[in-house]
C-alpha cells in the first residue's frame, strides 16, 4: 500500500499520480486524509486521557498517606471513569485505524513517471517486436493449437471438462511432455542467479493481502472457506510473503527467487471472451522469478527480469513483442509494466505470455518486508515477472511449429527435455 506518510505530506502528488490510472482515482485521497485525521485525533484523546490515568493513580498513595481519604476516592473514581473512556478510546482508535488501512489496502500504488499516459490497453506503447516482422507463415500453421490438439490426442480438453467443469484443460501425451519441458527450460535458464523455491500452493489471507490481491480481487480467487486458505494465482503470492515481518540484510540485496507451482484462477466474467483452447484457463503451471531489492536496484533488476523472461521466448524461435503498459492499463498493485506477447499464428492473436513489474515499496509495505539502511530500517521493493506461463506459450509453440504433414516438430531449445523425439505426432 501507499505511504500515509506521503499522502499527508503532498496530497496533490498523490492525487495527481493517481489520476493518471483513470479520472477521479485521486479522489480517495481525501477520503485518506479524513480518515488519518480522524485516527490521530482518537489516537491523541486516548493517550492523554491514559496519561491522566497514571498521573491519578500516582496521587492515590500520597493522598492516603496525608490521610485524606475523601481525596483518595475522589482521585480513585475520576481514575474508574476516565479508565472506562479510555476503553471507548481504545476500541474507537483501533476502528479507525482499521478503517484506514482498508482504504489503503483498496487504494491502488501510485504509477511510476517512467509509466506511458493512457486510458486503456489500446494505449499501450509497442516498445519492439522480434521475430515477428517480414516472417511468413504457411496454411500448415495457420490452425488453432486446439484443433491441432485434438488431431494429435495431445489436448484434451472434453474429458478436463467433464472432470473439473469449463475453462479447464488436460494435456496428454506429448502435449504433457511439452508443458514441462517449458517449465523445465525457464527453470534452467534462471538458475544461473536465481534460487529455486517450491512454496505451498494454498496461502493464508494475509499472504494473498500482501501482494494487494486480497481485498480487491476476492472475486478471481479460489478461497477453501473451511479452512480459510486461498489457492494460489501466482507464485508471485508465497514468494513476496517468503520474508514477511522480517529485515533483510542489504548484502544479500537484490535477493533473486524463483519458482514453478500450479496457478489458479477464477476468471469471474471472462465467459465466452477468449476462452477457446488454451487462451484462457482455471489452472496452469507457470515459473515466477522475483526479487527483493533496494529503491536503487529496482530500475535496474526490472530490466534483468524483462531480459530474462524475452531470452526464453526467443530461445524458443517464437515472435514475440514488448508493451510499455500505459498508467489506465497498470494493475493495482505496480508502479509500472512491461507485457510480454507471442504471435500465435493459428489463432492470429498476439498472446500475453508475461508481465513482468515493479511494484516499488507497495508490496513490501503491505508483507513488512524491509532492509537495514542508513538512518533507519527501509521498506523493501519488489519486483516480478513470469519466466514462462506454459499455456499461451504452448499454443504459439504448437501452431508455430506445425508441419505441413500435421507434426509439430520440438524447437532445438526444448529436445534435451523430449527423450530423444524430434517431433510431437
Amino acid at each position: 500500500m501507499i505511504d500515509i506518510r506521503l499522502v499527508r505530506a503532498d496530497p496533490a502528488a498523490v492525487r495527481a499520480a493517481l489520476d493518471r490510472r483513470g479520472p477521479g482515482t485521486g479522489d480517495v485521497v481525501d477520503e485518506l486524509l479524513a480518515l488519518d485525521a480522524k485516527a490521530r485525533d482518537v489516537a491523541r484523546e486516548r493517550d492523554e486521557a491514559r496519561a491522566e490515568v497514571k498521573q491519578l493513580s500516582q496521587q492515590v498513595p500520597a493522598a492516603r498517606k496525608a490521610g485524606d481519604t475523601a481525596l483518595a476516592e475522589d482521585l480513585m473514581s475520576r481514575s474508574r471513569a476516565l479508565g472506562d473512556r479510555v476503553k471507548e478510546l481504545d476500541a474507537a482508535a483501533d476502528a479507525a485505524a482499521a478503517a484506514l488501512r482498508d482504504l489503503l489496502l483498496r487504494t491502488p500504488n501510485l504509477p511510476s513517471p517512467d509509466a506511458p499516459d493512457g486510458a486503456s490497453s489500446e494505449d499501450n506503447r509497442v516498445v519492439r517486436v522480434e521475430g515477428f516482422e517480414g516472417r511468413e507463415y504457411g496454411a500448415h500453421q495457420r490452425v488453432p493449437h486446439w484443433e491441432i490438439g485434438a488431431e494429435l490426442g495431445i489436448l484434451d480438453l472434453e474429458r478436463a471438462t467433464r472432470m473439473s467443469g469449463s475453462m479447464f484443460a488436460m494435456l496428454r501425451r506429448g502435449g504433457a511432455t511439452l508443458g514441462r519441458a517449458l517449465c523445465q527450460l525457464a527453470l534452467d535458464r534462471n538458475a544461473d542467479a536465481f534460487e529455486e523455491i517450491r512454496p505451498p500452493t494454498v496461502v493464508r489471507t494475509a499472504t494473498m493481502v500482501s501482494t494487494g490481491h486480497l481485498p480487491k480481487f476476492e472475486d478471481e480467487a479460489y478461497h477453501v472457506e473451511r479452512d480459510d486458505l486461498w489457492l494460489i494465482p501466482t507464485a508471485e503470492v508465497p514468494l513476496t510473503s517468503l520474508a514477511a515481518g522480517e529485515v533483510l540484510d542489504p548484502a544479500e540485496l537484490p535477493l533473486r527467487l524463483m519458482a514453478h507451482t500450479a496457478c489458479f484462477r477464477r476468471e469471474a466474467g471472462a465467459a465466452g471472451r477468449d476462452t477457446r483452447g488454451l487462451l484462457r484457463v482455471h489452472e496452469f503451471d507457470k515459473v515466477e522469478i522475483l526479487s527483493y531489492a533496494t529503491a536503487e536496484q529496482a530500475a535496474g533488476m526490472h530490466a534483468e527480469l524483462l531480459a530474462r523472461a524475452e531470452g526464453t521466448l526467443a530461445a524458443l524461435g517464437l515472435a514475440y513483442r514488448v508493451l510499455d503498459l500505459c498508467a489506465g492499463d497498470l494493475g493495482a498493485s505496480s508502479a509500472r509494466t512491461f507485457d510480454l506477447e507471442v504471435y500465435a499464428p493459428g489463432c492470429d492473436m498476439w498472446l500475453e505470455a508475461s508481465s513482468v513489474s515493479w511494484f516499488s515499496d507497495y508490496q513490501a509495505r503491505r508483507a513488512g518486508v524491509r532492509y537495514r539502511a542508513e538512518g533507519g530500517n527501509a521498506v523493501a521493493h519488489t519486483l516480478n515477472g513470469s519466466a514462462l506461463a506454459v499455456p499461451r506459450v504452448w499454443a504459439a509453440v504448437v501452431e508455430t511449429y506445425r508441419t505441413p504433414g500435421g507434426r509439430v516438430a520440438v524447437p532445438d531449445a526444448l529436445r534435451p527435455y523430449f527423450r530423444g523425439a524430434d517431433y510431437i505426432a
